[in-house]
């Protein structure tokens, strides 16, 4: 366990100030809402009642309930799928397969399509990411009971073994962050076997990871997700907004924004879902991270110039802090929930099957930094209290 150390902000606030700046938060959120700020999406049903953020069982909880890897296999027409990259690409009919528990080989109709944004241009990975398209009344009784809409994490590229390097790591930080919180996307890690359906390419196997629905996520913690063109921070819980900022300085991304979306598109956020009541409270809840310093990919610098030379920055490797003074209030607490789960956070990266003995050592070390950082008050007031921003 750490040392007891000195309050990282060298300020004391007593716990009736923090509960206070809460409320006054919560109320002008509440306010800003209700004034018309978000919009809440239309739902087929009413969302849950109970908002103490507990998990609640969905029809689609099956195939996030275990860790263990999944063996799939998707036959498909890949090389007219992977022609096929626009942003409101077409879907093509595949079958999506896996052996059950009892041994007997258990097929599902599936439409796939290309999804995404950086990954989906073929001059980064000549095999795009993928939505998975699911018919309701074809699942019953299979594994993918219950889905709808799934996004799958590929590999890439075929003749590059470092990407499924960071298939993994991704897969990993989103497994991070499902221990310091449930308003987290789940994620299961699979092995699928591609085999082309117009044999314009060889079966090929690799790490992939699916990733929960937006809508799940937010119904089993208690919420729904939001669409709104844009977020205003006093609406978000100030605590979870800490937490997403440290995790987000954490992983070393800085490509992402609670508060507005990225451009030419219409609803908030970039690579964060915002969850919760269009009333109030609202969680932002992150996703994508394939430029964070952590995993580091080949092409992250690249894809990232621009935003390094106006963060003055060398790297996507280096840290840098983008949370609200605000949070400051918060840090105390969210840097002792990171002490509590470095022990957990530290295993699943050396206990993770496929994971190389460098990327493990470098991973490791990357996070050691940031342990170093949390855990020391002069740098903590160099590299987090001095960087944050007023909005």
């Amino acid at each position: 366990r750490p040392k007891p150390r000195q309050a990282a902000t060298e300020l004391v606030f007593s716990r009736s100030m923090i509960r206070a700046l809460a409320l006054h938060r919560r109320s002008f959120a509440a306010a800003s809402l209700t004034a018309g700020l978000l919009v809440a999406p239309v739902v087929s049903q009413e969302p849950p009642t109970a908002h103490t953020g507990s998990a609640v069982d969905t029809a689609a909880a099956l195939l996030f309930q275990s860790h263990d890897l999944l063996t799939l296999t998707i036959e498909a027409p890949l090389k007219t799928i992977f022609k096929d990259r626009g942003q409101e690409s077409d879907e093509s009919p595949a079958i999506l397969s896996y052996v059950d528990e009892q041994g007997s080989t258990v097929s599902v109709p599936v439409d796939i399509k290309t999804r995404g944004k950086a990954r989906l241009s073929s001059s980064i990975c000549n095999f795009p990411p993928l939505r998975l398209d699911f018919p309701r009344n074809e699942t019953e009784g299979t594994l993918f009971a219950g889905q709808d809409k799934l996004k799958l994490v590929v590999h890439c590229q075929d003749r590059r073994s470092e990407y499924e390097q960071y298939v993994l790591e991704e897969y990993l930080i989103y497994r991070s962050y499902n221990l310091l919180t449930t308003l987290s996307f789940r994620v299961r890690l699979a092995l699928i076997t591609y085999i082309d359906t117009e044999q314009d390419r060889d079966d090929i196997t690799k790490y992939a990871f699916i990733i929960e629905d937006d809508d799940a996520m937010a119904a089993r913690n208690g919420w729904q997700a939001i669409a709104a063109p844009v977020v205003p921070p006093d609406a978000l819980d100030p605590e979870q907004l800490a937490l997403l900022e440290v995790f987000q300085y954490m992983i070393g991304n800085k490509d992402w924004s609670a508060f507005s979306p990225e451009p030419e598109k219409p609803d908030c956020c970039h690579n964060v879902v915002p969850v919760g009541d269009p009333h109030g409270p609202v969680f932002s809840v992150p996703y994508d991270f394939d430029l964070s310093g952590l995993i580091f990919t080949r092409y992250a610098n690249r894809l990232f110039d621009q935003n390094l030379k106006r963060l003055d920055l060398r790297s996507v490797r280096q840290r840098m802090y983008q949370g609200l003074c605000d949070s400051g209030l918060f840090l105390d607490g969210t840097f002792e929930l990171f002490n509590e789960k470095k022990e957990a956070i530290y295993t699943l990266y050396r206990e993770q099957d496929g994971l190389d003995e460098e990327e493990l050592r470098e991973s490791l070390e990357y996070l050691d930094e940031f342990y170093e950082v949390i855990n020391d008050p002069s740098k903590v007031r160099r590299d987090i209290l001095r960087k944050c921003r007023n909005l």
